[in-house]
């Protein structure tokens, strides 16, 4: 298991926080409230982190998908998927935490 200590907020799926398209991913994802999926920043791309890849995020129960790419003003970040909750984002403001993953091969 690959480890790396990352910035850590949160994203709903509104326009004014994301496009036009708001549960539309960069990988074409349809983002629906309630399902466990993050958005990673370009460069955590050259630590092994891909499209679809299962991630632990310290303190957090069970595994999110790597679903959606962040814009490229962002490094060493991931943002966790709230669906349209926006008080919950607000709420988790930025941690610093660990996540771990299995490096595809």
């Amino acid at each position: 298991m690959k480890s790396l200590k990352v910035d850590v907020s949160a994203y709903n799926s509104v326009r004014y926080q994301t496009d036009s398209k708001p549960t539309l991913t960069y990988w074409e994802d349809t983002l629906k409230p309630g399902i466990k999926a993050i958005a990673i920043s370009h460069d955590l791309l050259d630590s092994g982190l891909t499209h679809g890849t299962e991630v632990e995020i310290e303190g957090l129960k069970g595994t999110y998908i790597v679903r959606d790419l962040m814009d490229d003003r962002w490094k060493t970040k991931i943002d966790i998927y709230m669906g349209k909750n926006i008080d919950s984002a607000l709420t988790w403001d930025t941690k610093e935490l660990t996540i771990k993953w299995e490096e595809k091969k």
